[in-house]
């Protein structure tokens, strides 16, 4: 029996385009029968947010946090001409022309294909997300957890 490949992605980007070439890498990986795990850290959490607004309990610098962020995979900005907003408009057009799938599909078809998607823990403390406001199905860690899996990695990504 040969060994399960694994794949390990940090997700550290908040930008749209970076996380969904960490999402396309994830799904294709997946579809090739690798164990795939998605590690979100700092920016990189913003895909994992809720769009709606969530009422949780937060101190000042945590609520600023929040208002700053973008709420959702969608909501994110590209990393080059970003334009004041209007580049992420643009992209978002020019692949629906394309049939690309969007942000928030290739999240849906990670999870689909048990594409394991961790927030991580100290990250969130530093931020002040708490799980209510991230999408359900996802795990919570630390990097211990996230160093645990790329050590058997045979794929180990910093986007």
């Amino acid at each position: 029996m040969t060994e399960k490949k694994r794949t390990t992605i940090v997700l550290f980007s908040g930008d749209y385009d970076k996380a969904m070439a960490a999402y396309i890498i994830a799904n294709g990986a997946a579809a090739y029968d690798h164990e795939v795990t998605i590690f979100h850290t700092f920016w990189g959490l913003n895909a994992l947010r809720k769009e709606e607004e969530v009422k949780v309990n937060k101190g000042f610098i945590e609520t600023m946090f929040a208002k700053m962020m973008p709420r959702g995979a969608d909501k994110m900005g590209i990393s080059k001409m970003n334009f004041a907003g209007f580049g992420p408009k643009m992209i978002k057009h020019v692949m629906a022309k394309h049939n690309a799938m969007t942000l928030p599909q290739l999240i849906e078809m990670a999870q689909e294909q048990d594409v394991k998607l961790v927030a991580c823990t100290m990250t969130m403390d530093l931020l002040g997300l708490q799980q209510e406001e991230l999408l359900e199905g996802i795990e919570y860690a630390g990097v211990a957890a996230y160093l645990a899996d790329a050590e058997e990695g045979h794929v180990n990504l910093f986007i």
